[in-house]
């Protein structure tokens, strides 16, 4: 009998911002067809990733999901006493909640704000909480949705309403306004360049036959992400810092250089025609104030 080695990957990062690279927490392999909203792999996913942090963090923690994670096994498991995680997690449009989103006038509808923090014309937020039973998910769950006009060209699909796409996501949220407490949830968007940079540094194609030794070669991916995301805090400065594998590989790590040794010191010389030369100094200097002596 064959092994089947159809594989799914679910992944935990850390947002360190928009400026930087996200750092691989956890990268679980799973068969080929594993369920998207399977709630106990999300939960094995999220313990691996909470245990790599520091244990100071861990109770200062949001955990963002797309509509995979919007179970109900998964946020019970998130608001259990004693565990002080905070969440916002995508859900997916149910009949109720799109009778909700219709049933809302159109005065309680709040302008929504682009990535930058301003007003994006066309987008709107509000909150169909009080209209929804919500009984049997965790007190005090937030549902909030948002409204936008599709962009020009753009088809619209079966579960848009009155000609608007609608999304939907829940949180335990108490404080701000409704537009921040979405665009917070929508930065999760992250996560799509971290998988790209993922993706790019090994894990578009997994090489071995065996699932376990593929599960190997996801936390090598893991920590090569981990090496290039703390490689961009801590040496490179601006844009460099959020530059992903393959502008890094174009960039710095094909850079020709020679160590020279001389009056007792080693010397790294660069080709003063590199035109990336002054960033990949200026990283090399950083890192020299990290060096032990």
């Amino acid at each position: 009998m064959e092994e089947d080695v159809r594989v799914h990957p679910l992944a935990a990062f850390a947002d360190h911002g928009a400026g930087a690279a996200g750092e691989a927490l956890d990268i679980l392999l799973r068969p080929g067809n594993a369920d998207s909203n399977t709630a106990a792999e999300h939960i094995e996913v999220t313990q691996l990733a909470l245990a790599q942090l520091p244990r100071r963090l861990r109770r200062r923690v949001l955990i963002r999901t797309d509509s995979g994670g919007g179970t109900h096994d998964f946020l019970d498991w998130l608001t259990h006493p004693g565990r002080r995680l905070h969440y916002s997690v995508g859900m997916t449009i149910t009949e109720d909640m799109a009778e909700a989103i219709l049933a809302l006038p159109d005065r309680v509808w709040e302008p929504a704000y682009d990535a930058g923090g301003q007003v994006r014309p066309g987008a709107w937020v509000a909150e169909i909480t009080g209209l929804l039973d919500l009984s049997s998910w965790p007190e005090g769950m937030r549902v909030i949705v948002r409204k936008e006009r599709p962009h020009p060209g753009a088809q619209l699909r079966f579960t848009d309403l009155d000609g608007h796409r609608f999304t939907c996501f829940a949180t335990d949220a108490r404080h701000g306004q409704l537009a921040d407490v979405e665009l917070r949830h929508r930065r999760r968007a992250r996560c799509e360049d971290r998988i790209r940079a993922a993706k790019d540094t090994g894990l578009r194609n997994l090489p071995l036959h065996g699932f376990a030794q593929n599960q190997v070669w996801c936390e090598l991916v893991a920590m090569a992400c981990e090496l290039t995301a703390w490689m961009g805090m801590l040496a490179l400065d601006g844009p460099a810092r959020s530059w992903e594998p393959k502008r890094l590989r174009l960039r710095l790590f094909s850079a020709a250089g020679r160590l020279v040794r001389g009056g007792r010191r080693l010397r790294l010389r660069l080709a003063a025609t590199w035109p990336w030369a002054a960033p990949l100094t200026a990283a090399i200097t950083r890192l020299q104030d990290f060096a032990p002596g």
